[in-house]
């Protein structure tokens, strides 16, 4: 079975967005390399440089399933009824937006509504052998206070956002001390790090 990976990009200070949802250099790493690289669905192609790019391609390609909550689901508009990483996608949310699913029949999207376990359950049936992705701050701390992640894996970009912004886990109930990281590789303006969580 797969594992549950917690994904972020991060700026030095803990941020993935700015209060109105726009990530400043957050995303430079992507357009900095000569290496285009395209999303599993084809709708995108970043340019990375070789050593980000041979670790997004792995990591890429072991993803299953991606897990989210509504804000991120409603902030992308469900990605048009298709993820760029081309992989099911199970949300987490109070209200089943009926109007979209009316309007995306084919969209491989799961709507839960009985909390962050049974999400990740089902995420984990559908990405069989395969990891699955949470992405979303809110969803994330969830996971880590629930126990539910085995990782969690930061693209760390030498950028400080200062106070006001969006933190990644947000105020968690206590303290999480993770693992050292299995996966530290440094790259332009972007570090990548993979941290197990202690069961």
């Amino acid at each position: 079975m797969g594992k549950v990976q917690a994904q972020a990009i991060m700026s030095l200070d803990g941020y993935v967005a700015r209060q109105d949802n726009t990530i400043g250099h957050l995303f430079d790493w992507l357009e900095n390399g000569t290496v285009g690289t395209p999303t599993p669905a084809g709708d995108l192609t970043f340019h990375l440089t070789p050593t980000s790019a041979e670790y997004w391609q792995r990591s890429v390609s072991s993803m299953g399933a991606l897990v989210c909550g509504r804000t991120l689901f409603d902030v992308t508009d469900g990605w048009h009824g298709r993820h760029s990483l081309d992989v099911p996608v199970v949300v987490v949310t109070h209200r089943v937006p009926e109007e979209w699913v009316e309007a995306h029949p084919d969209a491989p999207f799961t709507f839960v509504t009985d909390g962050i376990e049974p999400a990740i359950a089902r995420a984990k049936e559908l990405a069989g052998d395969a990891n699955v992705a949470v992405t979303g701050g809110t969803i994330a701390r969830q996971c880590l206070e629930l126990g539910l992640l085995d990782e969690v894996a930061v693209d760390l970009v030498p950028v400080v956002m200062g106070s006001g912004n969006r933190p990644f886990f947000g105020e968690l109930a206590s303290e999480v001390l993770l693992e050292n990281p299995t996966v530290c590789i440094q790259a332009d303006r972007v570090t990548h790090l993979v941290f197990p969580v202690p069961k």
